[in-house]
């Protein structure tokens, strides 16, 4: 059949028509919200490089994680900001570093919220890199077990689920060994499995304060032209033992979101990263696109390739919106 008997516009003719054959439904519940956490107490001040965003302290970390769960946020992901650095980046395993602190406070007031924490040394590396230099290149094996160690202080701390985004070969295997062997075996791994060389990562370093010193990442995260070798990264997270994986960034790579969706069952996350965020509000802040229609289709864009749930900086904001 074909028109005039066939008439696609009769279920567009009414938002209650469209709204009940909707193929792809975004809800508050599938939005992680990132997190940007500093030492100290009453700390909230804004990013310059992520307008909207801000950089707080553990009790303000709490303050937004019961804000988030009483809207319906389906988890929130912490990013630390140490106060010192050095060679090996070892306050990220201190039991009393901003992620661990905010994990407790955030854990008392909002219990029911899932927390998750970025595994990765960058932030905490004098050098900016993701791992232990060794004659100017990150020693792959040399790395893993001080990234197991972040993973089982953040478990200790009340972490729900640890998320590596080194890129280190091996590193979802060394985190289960390790955090079962401290009797973390509940823990879950979110593993950052198709993390591209991307440009769009510039206002997130700014905002972790994680920019390499020299060099760049080329040789650990993915040529962005590769999408066969991106669906094989997962694949090896999932048997190394990974419970969810992930792509990274998310709207230049919708493609190869739905191509990992086809071939690993995982849970799929995609993170919607600070490049996308900052090109959508500077394109709202000229009037050049109606911000909330434009952020609600990017997320709906990012859902309908596959993707379960979607780390956003617009998680709270638009779980507003969505309840």
């Amino acid at each position: 059949m074909s028109f005039p008997e066939v008439r696609m516009r009769r279920l567009r003719r009414s938002e209650g028509l469209r709204r009940l054959v909707r193929e792809t439904r975004v809800g508050p519940a599938d939005l992680v919200q990132p997190l940007f956490v500093v030492s100290g107490s009453g700390v909230d001040r804004p990013i310059p490089s992520l307008p909207g965003q801000r950089h707080i302290s553990p009790d303000v970390a709490g303050a937004l994680a019961a804000e988030a769960h009483a809207r319906g946020v389906g988890g929130m992901l912490l990013f630390g900001l140490p106060d010192d650095k050095d060679e090996q980046g070892s306050s990220a395993w201190d039991d009393a570093g901003p992620v661990q602190s905010a994990l407790r406070e955030m854990r008392a007031q909002a219990p029911g919220l899932p927390l998750m924490t970025d595994v990765c040394l960058c932030q905490y590396t004098s050098h900016g890199a993701c791992g232990v230099l060794r004659e100017g290149e990150v020693d792959n094996d040399a790395t893993l077990p001080l990234l197991a160690r972040v993973a089982v202080s953040h478990a200790r701390a009340g972490a729900d689920a640890v998320a590596p985004s080194d890129m280190m070969d091996g590193r979802v295997a060394a985190l289960r060994a390790s955090l079962d062997g401290e009797g973390f075996e509940r823990t879950a791994i979110f593993a950052y499995s198709t993390k591209f060389a991307s440009a769009f990562y510039g206002p997130f370093r700014g905002a972790a304060g994680s920019t390499p010193k020299s060099g760049d990442r080329k040789g650990y995260q993915l040529d962005p032209a590769n999408a066969r070798e991106a669906v094989r990264e997962a694949l090896l997270d999932a048997a190394e033992g990974a419970d969810a994986v992930m792509v990274k960034p998310a709207l230049p790579y919708l493609d190869v979101i739905a191509r990992v969706r086809d071939a690993c069952p995982l849970p799929l996350a995609a993170y919607q990263v600070s490049g996308e965020y900052a090109m959508l509000e500077a394109a709202a802040a000229a009037g050049a696109l109606d911000r909330r229609t434009a952020i609600l289709e990017s997320l709906t864009a990012i859902r309908r390739a596959g993707a379960d749930l979607v780390i956003t900086y617009w998680a709270s904001e638009a779980a507003e919106w969505l309840t």
